[in-house]
Protein backbone atom coordinates (compact mmCIF):
# COMPACT_ATOMS: atom_id res chain seq x y z
CA UNK A 1 0.00 0.00 0.00
CA UNK A 2 1.22 3.52 -0.99
CA UNK A 3 1.76 5.68 2.59
CA UNK A 4 -0.86 8.65 1.78
CA UNK A 5 1.89 11.16 3.85
CA UNK A 6 5.18 10.51 2.21
CA UNK A 7 3.91 8.61 -0.97
CA UNK A 8 6.11 5.75 -0.35
CA UNK A 9 4.94 2.09 -0.73
CA UNK A 10 4.71 -0.46 2.25
CA UNK A 11 2.44 1.40 4.30
CA UNK A 12 0.89 -1.30 6.68
CA UNK A 13 -1.57 0.81 9.22
CA UNK A 14 -5.22 1.66 7.45
CA UNK A 15 -7.76 4.07 9.04
CA UNK A 16 -10.30 2.37 11.07
CA UNK A 17 -13.35 4.71 9.37
CA UNK A 18 -15.49 2.24 7.00
CA UNK A 19 -14.65 2.85 3.47
CA UNK A 20 -11.74 4.84 4.24
CA UNK A 21 -8.80 3.30 2.90
CA UNK A 22 -5.54 5.55 4.03
CA UNK A 23 -2.85 3.70 4.75
CA UNK A 24 0.06 5.20 6.32
CA UNK A 25 3.50 4.64 8.14
CA UNK A 26 3.36 4.47 11.51
CA UNK A 27 6.65 7.57 11.78
CA UNK A 28 4.61 9.28 9.01
CA UNK A 29 1.82 9.44 11.58
CA UNK A 30 2.09 12.27 13.24
CA UNK A 31 2.88 14.48 10.45
CA UNK A 32 0.24 13.77 8.30
CA UNK A 33 -2.04 14.40 11.52
CA UNK A 34 -3.02 10.97 12.20
CA UNK A 35 -4.19 9.47 15.09
CA UNK A 36 -2.85 5.84 16.68
CA UNK A 37 -4.66 4.43 19.43
CA UNK A 38 -2.20 2.44 21.50
CA UNK A 39 -4.60 0.51 23.99
CA UNK A 40 -7.46 -1.57 23.52
CA UNK A 41 -8.26 -2.59 19.73
CA UNK A 42 -4.89 -0.27 18.37
CA UNK A 43 -7.13 1.58 16.22
CA UNK A 44 -5.87 3.98 14.07
CA UNK A 45 -7.13 7.22 11.93
CA UNK A 46 -6.17 9.18 9.44
CA UNK A 47 -6.61 12.74 9.11
CA UNK A 48 -10.24 13.46 8.19
CA UNK A 49 -11.76 10.42 10.75
CA UNK A 50 -9.66 11.03 13.53
CA UNK A 51 -10.79 11.76 17.12
CA UNK A 52 -11.24 14.98 18.33
CA UNK A 53 -11.63 16.55 22.21
CA UNK A 54 -14.96 17.39 22.95
CA UNK A 55 -14.17 19.89 25.52
CA UNK A 56 -15.59 22.87 24.53
CA UNK A 57 -13.06 25.41 25.84
CA UNK A 58 -10.22 28.21 23.99
CA UNK A 59 -7.14 29.05 25.68
CA UNK A 60 -6.60 32.95 27.06
CA UNK A 61 -4.34 35.06 24.80
CA UNK A 62 -0.64 34.64 25.40
CA UNK A 63 -1.64 30.71 27.01
CA UNK A 64 1.68 28.87 27.05
CA UNK A 65 2.74 25.31 27.43
CA UNK A 66 2.23 24.20 30.97
CA UNK A 67 5.73 21.90 29.98
CA UNK A 68 7.85 23.99 27.49
CA UNK A 69 6.00 27.23 28.24
CA UNK A 70 6.26 28.33 24.30
CA UNK A 71 2.45 29.58 23.16
CA UNK A 72 -0.31 27.28 22.18
CA UNK A 73 -2.11 29.41 19.79
CA UNK A 74 -5.22 29.99 19.83
CA UNK A 75 -7.41 26.94 19.63
CA UNK A 76 -7.52 23.29 20.23
CA UNK A 77 -6.10 21.27 17.34
CA UNK A 78 -4.40 18.17 16.42
CA UNK A 79 -1.13 19.49 18.44
CA UNK A 80 -2.48 21.61 20.62
CA UNK A 81 -4.88 20.05 23.48
CA UNK A 82 -6.32 20.68 26.99
CA UNK A 83 -7.12 19.09 29.99
CA UNK A 84 -10.43 17.54 29.80
CA UNK A 85 -10.92 17.85 33.69
CA UNK A 86 -9.71 21.50 34.36
CA UNK A 87 -9.92 22.68 30.94
CA UNK A 88 -7.54 25.23 31.96
CA UNK A 89 -3.97 23.15 31.55
CA UNK A 90 -3.14 23.77 27.31
CA UNK A 91 0.01 21.68 25.99
CA UNK A 92 1.35 20.65 22.71
CA UNK A 93 1.03 16.65 21.61
CA UNK A 94 4.67 16.66 21.57
CA UNK A 95 5.49 17.96 24.95
CA UNK A 96 2.47 15.93 26.46
CA UNK A 97 3.66 12.72 24.55
CA UNK A 98 7.50 13.31 26.05
CA UNK A 99 5.92 14.06 29.37
CA UNK A 100 3.98 10.26 29.01
CA UNK A 101 7.34 8.22 27.88
CA UNK A 102 8.94 9.72 31.00
CA UNK A 103 6.54 9.16 33.22
CA UNK A 104 4.86 6.13 32.26
CA UNK A 105 1.25 4.99 32.71
CA UNK A 106 1.35 4.62 36.84
CA UNK A 107 2.19 8.27 37.26
CA UNK A 108 0.66 9.78 33.84
CA UNK A 109 -1.65 13.11 35.63
CA UNK A 110 -2.49 16.14 34.42
CA UNK A 111 0.46 18.64 35.10
CA UNK A 112 -2.50 21.49 36.51
CA UNK A 113 -4.52 19.89 38.22
CA UNK A 114 -3.34 16.65 39.10
CA UNK A 115 -6.52 14.34 37.47
CA UNK A 116 -5.22 11.21 36.95
CA UNK A 117 -8.67 9.05 35.58
CA UNK A 118 -10.13 11.53 32.97
CA UNK A 119 -6.55 12.52 31.58
CA UNK A 120 -5.46 9.93 31.00
CA UNK A 121 -8.32 8.23 28.83
CA UNK A 122 -8.62 11.08 27.44
CA UNK A 123 -4.86 11.52 26.06
CA UNK A 124 -4.80 7.75 25.37
CA UNK A 125 -8.38 8.64 22.82
CA UNK A 126 -6.14 10.88 21.41
CA UNK A 127 -3.50 8.42 20.80
CA UNK A 128 -1.03 9.79 22.97
CA UNK A 129 1.44 6.39 23.94
CA UNK A 130 1.71 6.07 27.18
CA UNK A 131 4.03 3.39 28.56
CA UNK A 132 3.40 0.53 31.30
CA UNK A 133 6.57 0.64 33.00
Amino acid sequence: QPCFVCGENGASITCRETGCNRSFHLPCAVEGGCVTQFFGLYRSFCWEHRPEQAVEVTPDENTTCLICLDPVGDRKSYSTMVCPACKHAWFHRGCIQKQAMHVGFFCFCCPHCQNVYRFLMEMLTMGIRIPKR
